[in-house]
């Protein structure tokens, strides 16, 4: 599913390089580390979001350094699902048109009555059913937390990736994301890939990588 080698990428006071990096497919992968460290970048790296300085990233099949800004933007929308840290909800939109927001703006994307189905199915399982007509504000941050993965989840992405996805939860919202994500990608034999520094989920996880060891002299 991800192979990564000799992956660089930096920016001024920033340096990031990863020897090699690889996830299977279907597995279930976390990484933890210190704030900092880059952790948010290889999200961003494997998702297409920013592009690596050099090295080689191939993600489900696609190299990602060899496609465009239009490419990339495709690819993510299409094949990964991506739970923000910063979570990125609309203020002006209420909660379901959050949840679909990317069908309406991406033309790879179809927006029909199976697809509003299932981000109905989705709200509900994580206990937003009642609140689609709300806007951002009149949630909680836990709620937010919710509708963003929901979002995430929509396209039954091949790829899912989750930085920090239970870090404003309750331990009983935090139990109920985590299985959904576990879930979705067990439905779809997707991999999943989640920044946390919850050591508490560490066990539900394939693998734990420690990002201090996985890069040799990054940032």
């Amino acid at each position: 599913m991800i192979e990564a080698l000799d992956l660089r990428f930096g920016y001024p006071g920033f340096a990031l390089h990863i020897p090699e990096f690889r996830v299977g497919s279907g597995e279930k992968l976390a990484i933890i580390g210190p704030s900092g460290a880059g952790k948010t970048t290889l999200l961003k790296l494997i998702s297409g979001i920013v592009r690596a300085e050099s090295g080689q990233l191939r993600v489900d099949g696609a190299e990602l350094r060899a496609l465009g800004e239009g490419a990339r933007r495709d690819f993510r929308a299409r094949r990964v699902g991506f739970v923000f840290q910063e979570l990125e909800l609309l203020d002006y939109l209420d909660l379901f048109d959050n949840i679909v927001h990317a069908y309406r703006v991406n033309p790879s994307l179809r927006l029909d009555r199976a697809v509003c189905g299932r981000a109905r199915a989705l709200a509900e399982e994580v206990g937003l059913g009642a609140k689609l007509g709300r806007m951002p504000h009149q949630l909680s941050q836990g709620e937010r937390q919710r509708a963003a993965v929901c979002r995430a989840l929509l396209p039954e992405p091949g790829l899912i990736l989750a930085d920090e996805a239970t870090g404003n939860l309750d331990p009983a919202n935090k139990v109920r994301v985590l299985d959904l994500l576990f879930r979705a990608a067990e439905r779809r034999g997707a991999s999943l890939l989640a920044v946390t520094h919850d050591h508490e989920l560490l066990p539900r996880f394939d693998r734990v990588v420690d990002f201090t060891r996985l890069t040799a002299g990054g940032g």
